[in-house]
């Protein structure tokens, strides 16, 4: 089994550390109280707090164990002076061919990943199309109503 290396941003790996510290030093002890106070009260078969508060700790164990993975096979995106083309952790913009949409984008490993604010995955078909390309290169992305070419029109790498 090969292990897949996880790319993330100085900021992105703080923010996991910081999750998975409150996860186990805060979460933790809330669901292990809720879980007392269920188990207190008697019969569990048929108690639904006890119930949501072991689905609850299933979820709280199992993000802490995703987010140790994570950390454990993380490479950290480290922008090495001014660069030209497109690589983890540059901010992109683009413009869409044919209607002049601009937007604007942070390339982040997966693990970072959040479309709704910026952030695309160099493993999404758009990231993976930026990457390696300068500005005023023409990419294309095949999406569900077909191809949509863009156009690189900035790049910043600090």
């Amino acid at each position: 089994m090969m292990i897949e290396q996880e790319y993330l941003t100085p900021e992105g790996l703080k923010r996991l550390e910081e999750e998975l510290e409150y996860l186990k030093n805060v979460r933790r002890a809330e669901v292990a109280r809720r879980l007392h106070e269920a188990m207190a009260e008697g019969e569990v078969e048929e108690n639904p707090e006890y119930e949501d508060a072991k689905n609850e700790q299933a979820f709280v164990e199992g993000r802490i164990l995703e987010i140790e993975t994570i950390l454990a096979n993380a490479v950290l995106i480290e922008n090495k002076g001014p660069s030209n083309e497109v690589r983890l952790g540059s901010k992109v913009t683009v413009t869409e061919v044919g209607s002049g949409n601009k937007e604007h984008y942070v390339i982040v490993g997966s693990a970072e990943a959040d479309p709704a604010n910026g952030r695309i995955s160099n493993e999404s078909p758009l990231g993976r199309a930026l990457l390696g390309h300068k500005v005023n290169d023409v990419v294309s992305v095949q999406a569900p109503e077909g191809e949509i070419k863009f156009k690189v029109t900035h790049i910043s790498n600090r």
